[in-house]
């Protein structure tokens, strides 16, 4: 039995130039992008983990809110850290908490009808900038490699 390949194994064949390229063009794509978005989510009086918030709030499947452990896994962000945000996403009427009807240990947290025009006017600047940049955050496409892995 031969043993599985590994991550590293598979990261270690060697990279065309094309590669270097495309691996190049997306992340300056990546940088571009944000740099965009931190800019215009700070024009509008937003700091950029707000907005996070707000589009994880607006984004999340199924429903229109999430709990704080919720929100810490979709923001990547330490629990603690999440309850601060929020707090300060309150502070400013973007976001509401409301117990959870069901769990009455848990939290929800709501967009607020101002959250939702502020979320809706950067959103659509995001999506214009998306569609500006085209295929600059393409990902490289490696499923034509010699080696058949897709």
């Amino acid at each position: 039995m031969q043993p599985e390949t590994t991550h590293d194994e598979q990261a270690a064949k060697p990279l065309t130039k094309a590669d270097f390229e495309a691996l190049a063009r997306f992340r300056f794509g990546i940088r571009t992008y944000l740099r965009f978005s931190e800019q215009a989510v700070r024009g509008h009086g937003l700091t950029p983990q707000q907005y996070q918030l707000l589009l994880a709030l607006k984004g999340f499947p199924g429903r229109e809110w999430a709990t704080l452990t919720e929100l810490a896994d979709r923001l990547q962000l330490r629990h603690h850290s999440v309850v601060e945000l929020v707090n300060r996403a309150q502070a400013k009427d973007l976001v509401t908490r409301a117990s959870d009807p069901t769990d009455a240990r848990a939290v929800r947290v709501e967009l607020t009808r101002h959250g939702k025009r502020a979320l809706a006017r950067l959103s659509t600047l995001h999506r214009d900038e998306l569609r500006r940049l085209g295929t600059a955050l393409a990902v490289p496409d490696w499923s034509d490699t010699a080696d058949g892995a897709a």
